[in-house]
């Protein structure tokens, strides 16, 4: 049986589409068809419902899915073994990542890898909703919290540290706050649904204050570009307002009153017991690209306290 057409049959039924998983596997979808059509002449069964929309899996496809899979991790994990110039990284990488941190982090670095893989081909798909992984067929994800399911791994690649930021013209406006108490007379800005705001106080205890926002915008991004305009007090990530706060068009709106976050940027992908080379890969440069301590954390050792 041939392992090139099973992992077209795993990718058409992770897709629900034979013409998206040709595109992934660099075929033509008559190619991918005919190939298809011939595995299931192999088998004697038929795997996939096909309309002009969609394939959907048969009660035989269904029970054969998972043997499939396990087959095509095996051939994988057996090319990976063989060291990294036998398994180059080819095919389509499909990658889900938070909107803002993949325009400011991941695309500008993108020359580099491609550049490094010329024969891997990547579908990044950018969305802040959580994507469900198994159904968009995703190789790796990058999230900003480790996943509970078991079915996958999460490999950590660089601390996600948070600020309390406005502008200079806001400040001088409206005052600093004094103590997290205070933010109840000032305009906050809120990304999507953090309005919970934690921090370490001055003798080390945790001080949480549920703020009502003034402004709510979904998109980290849109919230830094507000409270660079002066719109209020904004608590953010700092690979998110690194720049701002080093050229000083932001600056700690709370000094003394250290953010504290529990969230990790992480990299989470199927598991398995061998990485398929072009995972393997993307990972790897993710995690040298960001390194220990994050690019976007330099020279901000004084607005971060220490946490």
């Amino acid at each position: 049986m041939n392992i090139d057409d099973l992992q077209l049959f795993v990718r058409i039924a992770r897709l629900r589409s034979i013409s998206s998983a040709a595109r992934d596997l660099g075929l033509t979808p008559a190619g991918a068809s005919a190939r298809l059509v011939a595995l299931e002449r192999k088998l004697g069964a038929r795997l996939l419902h096909r309309t002009t929309r969609q394939a959907t899996l048969t009660e035989d496809g269904l029970a054969f899915l998972p043997h499939a899979e396990n087959v095509v991790l095996a051939a994988e994990g057996a090319r990976a073994a063989l060291g990294r110039e036998q398994a180059a990284p080819r095919g389509t990488l499909r990658v889900a990542a938070p909107a803002s941190f993949a325009r400011m982090h991941i695309v500008p670095g993108l020359p580099d890898f491609c550049g490094r893989y010329p024969d891997l081909a990547l579908d990044l798909r950018i969305s802040d909703s959580m994507v469900d992984l198994v159904e968009g067929a995703f190789d790796v994800a990058v999230r900003y919290a480790e996943l509970s399911d078991s079915t996958f791994v999460a490999r950590r690649l660089a601390p996600d540290r948070r600020v309390l930021v406005a502008s200079p013209a806001y400040i001088e406006r409206r005052g600093q706050p004094g103590t997290p108490d205070d933010l109840a007379d000032h305009a906050c800005l809120v990304v999507g649904t953090l309005d919970l705001w934690t921090f370490r106080g001055k003798g080390g205890e945790l001080i949480e204050r549920r703020v009502t926002p003034q402004l709510r915008i979904n998109d980290g991004a849109a919230v830094r570009d507000a409270a660079c305009a002066g719109l209020g007090i904004a608590l953010m990530a700092t690979w998110c307002a690194a720049d701002e706060l080093r050229s000083g068009v932001l600056v700690p709106a709370l000094p003394g009153y250290t953010l504290v976050s529990t969230q990790t940027l992480w990299a989470l992908y199927p598991s398995s017991r061998e990485l398929a080379p072009k995972v393997r890969v993307f990972i790897d440069w993710l995690t040298e690209r960001f390194g220990r301590q994050p690019y976007w954390d330099r020279g901000l050792k004084r607005f971060l306290g220490s946490s």
